[in-house]
């Protein structure tokens, strides 16, 4: 950031979305809730807001953003849709789907948001807020999780204060984010396949990527990090771990009693958040069936136990 900020905390209604816009519209950043996680907001059309986004969150700005749009025509302005990309977006939006389609070259965004690029990643989000916020801007936003880069994704705003509180303008308080996971992000090629860069809440019936290079959010293999060893498939615990139970096995913070996965998927990173305040040196995760968004959570888990020194790009 460029300088240090008294964030305010704005209310859900018309004078908090308001005065959101206002700020958005004037290069600010705010974090405004989605139905995935709290997304750190700022206009994708200026250079300096999505700068100060990296320096706000410490990211390397070889990580591109995702662009949110309100609409599929404000999306089409920014990309070209194959067949293909239509498709998904007409099943899909508004939802937790991104997509990387090619990038248009007279598009008109910052550069830094597609991290020199020629492909972009797009996003119509499904939360009223979030969707107020885009029709009362009348902009695209780029809109990555508001945190610190590589630590814990936020789904509430007291997660956001936590490391953002004085580097950013404001966040919207809308509460607890429904899926609590990052949205499913899809590469749609020049040949017709469709690439998972990354599993999330939306399913979809296409390969896995290749992992050749940084394409879209959430590649890196540390990221989601509580700042303490995480040790996964845990049926065996110590007294001094922080247990993350699921289904029969019990914990100190319990994704889900019953082994129901979506609400393992929306109480992931609050269990996260508990494990990095609780004084336990350690964090231990009871198994997660790899099914359905259990894929995706098990993906978020091996990047939040992957150390950041073993991650090949860095975090």
């Amino acid at each position: 950031m460029r300088g240090k900020y008294v964030t305010e905390t704005l209310r859900v209604e018309e004078s908090g979305i308001a005065r959101a816009a206002e700020t958005l519209r004037a290069g600010g950043l705010v974090a405004v809730p989605t139905e995935t996680v709290y997304g750190l907001a700022a206009r994708a059309d200026s250079e300096a807001a999505v700068a100060d986004i990296y320096a706000a969150k410490g990211r390397p700005s070889f990580n591109p953003l995702i662009v949110h749009v309100a609409s599929l025509d404000a999306a089409r302005e920014f990309a070209d849709f194959s067949p293909q990309a239509e498709a998904l977006a007409q099943a899909y939006w508004p939802g937790p789907l991104t997509l990387v389609l090619p990038r248009k070259p007279e598009a008109g965004l910052a550069a830094a948001v597609t991290a020199g690029l020629d492909t972009i990643a797009l996003r119509m989000p499904a939360h009223p807020v979030m969707r107020r916020v885009l029709e009362e801007t009348g902009l695209p936003l780029a809109a990555p999780s508001a945190n610190r880069s590589g630590y814990i994704s936020p789904t509430s705003a007291a997660h956001v204060l936590a490391s953002l509180d004085g580097r950013i303008h404001a966040v919207l308080d809308g509460g607890e984010c429904e899926r609590g996971l990052e949205s499913t992000i899809a590469a749609v090629r020049g040949d017709g396949t469709i690439e998972i860069l990354r599993p999330g809440p939306a399913e979809l019936d296409a390969g896995k990527g290749a992992g050749g290079g940084i394409e879209a959010p959430g590649q890196l293999a540390s990221h989601y990090a509580p700042g303490k060893p995480v040790r996964l498939m845990a049926t065996q615990v110590a007294p001094d771990d922080f247990v993350i139970g699921f289904g029969d096995i019990a914990g100190d913070c319990s994704l889900s009693e019953s082994g129901d996965l979506a609400e393992a998927a929306a109480r992931l990173y609050a269990c996260l958040h508990l494990g990095a305040r609780s004084p336990k040196p350690r964090i231990a995760v009871a198994p997660i069936p790899a099914e359905g968004i259990g894929i995706a959570i098990n993906d978020r888990l091996q990047r939040a136990a992957t150390p950041p020194d073993q991650s090949s790009s860095g975090s």
